[in-house]
């Protein structure tokens, strides 16, 4: 195992029924899910999941209901067990785990943060936010420094003694967010966490997860259905249908090159212009003497680059890494990445 990978699902099977040891040999031969359910009255949760997951990145599982993506999540801390496959943290058998080895990673090792917010209504924002190291036996002279800080970092300061049913929707996700941080957990689940929340808070709360993420390095594994929210936060991006993998990798990659007609259309829509990155289509950087139209960030998105250059598509922008020269950025070759894959135009023809 390479040293930065933190988690490894190799081989995967859930299988939810009677009897899932014999429906899984019918799986493995090659019936799906539909044909499961019907011929061996078996739910086909997930099919041969193998995704390396590194240390101190996003991953991002992302699909529609019932693509078994919360299911898949659950494995991680054994909410669920598998009906065959390997899951690995730290290069250990988590599968092999006794109950107080169990205990201990799910205390210690992970913390979630949920898509209903999960917070005790009896107890105070500083309590709440505390409660992973409460139930570790701390008391809150133990942890309420921490909590305070933490608090705070994700703007809740002045608001410890409140109590949940006084706090917006927005607010609520900000303690969990909080309590997860409280617990010291190299590893975050977050699942379906921002869903419940209106657009603006919830693109906030993206904003504050990745500035959390670059401060802090956590290994974060965040489940999703919605395409936006995916490509923005992800470091490595899972697209699941029907329990089993469609693709996986860099989001900008999926994105420049789907490798499936799903992926095609799941992203048939998307403004491009808004989730494309500089460093997606930068070239190298040009030797010689070249005239540059200005300097932006290998981060910034194509749209931010379109208002740069007010529509000319003659320039060219020096791409920067801190101080660092990067790359060149030839608008004309930010003109073709906007251009929508050749399978997505063609089906948009056929619609027509």
């Amino acid at each position: 195992m390479a040293e930065n990978i933190k988690i490894s699902i190799k081989n995967l099977y859930k299988i939810f029924g009677p009897t899932p040891d014999v429906a899984l040999e019918h799986v493995r031969k090659g019936m799906n899910k539909a044909d499961l359910l019907e011929q061996q009255r078996h739910v086909l949760g997930l099919r041969d999941i193998n995704v390396d997951m590194r240390e101190g990145e996003i991953t991002v599982i992302m699909g529609l209901s019932g693509s078994g993506k919360s299911t898949l999540i659950r494995h991680l801390n054994r909410l669920i067990e598998p009906t065959a496959g390997e899951i690995r943290i730290d290069g250990e058998d988590v599968l092999s785990f006794n109950e107080d080895q169990l205990r201990k990673l799910r205390r210690e090792n992970m913390s979630m943060v949920f898509q209903k917010f999960a917070l005790l209504p009896h107890k105070t924002v500083l309590e709440n936010a505390g409660m992973a190291k409460n139930i570790r036996g701390y008391t809150i002279s133990d942890f309420e420094a921490d909590a305070r800080k933490w608090l705070a970092r994700v703007g809740l300061e002045g608001n410890e003694h409140q109590y949940p049913h006084q706090l917006s929707g927005g607010m609520q996700q900000r303690v969990g967010i909080a309590r997860a941080l409280v617990s010291d957990a190299p590893i975050m689940l977050m699942d379906e966490a921002f869903s419940a929340l209106d657009p603006l808070i919830r693109s906030d709360m993206q904003d504050l997860l990745l500035e959390l993420q670059d401060e802090l390095k956590k290994t974060v594994v965040f489940i999703t259905h919605d395409l936006d929210e995916a490509l923005k936060l992800a470091d490595h991006l899972v697209i699941l249908k029907d329990g089993e993998i469609v693709q996986q990798g860099d989001p900008q990659e999926i994105l420049l090159n789907p490798g499936d007609p799903y992926i095609v259309d799941f992203i048939s829509d998307i403004n491009r212009a808004r989730v494309l990155r500089v460093r997606s289509v930068m070239s190298a950087p040009d030797s010689g003497e070249s005239t540059y139209a200005g300097d932006i960030s290998e981060k910034e998105n194509l749209e931010s680059v379109l208002l740069k250059s007010g529509g000319d598509m003659s320039l060219n922008f020096r791409v920067m890494r801190r101080e660092e020269h990067v790359g060149t950025l030839h608008m004309k070759d930010l003109a073709l990445a906007l251009v929508p894959t050749q399978a997505s135009q063609d089906r948009s023809k056929s619609a027509a």
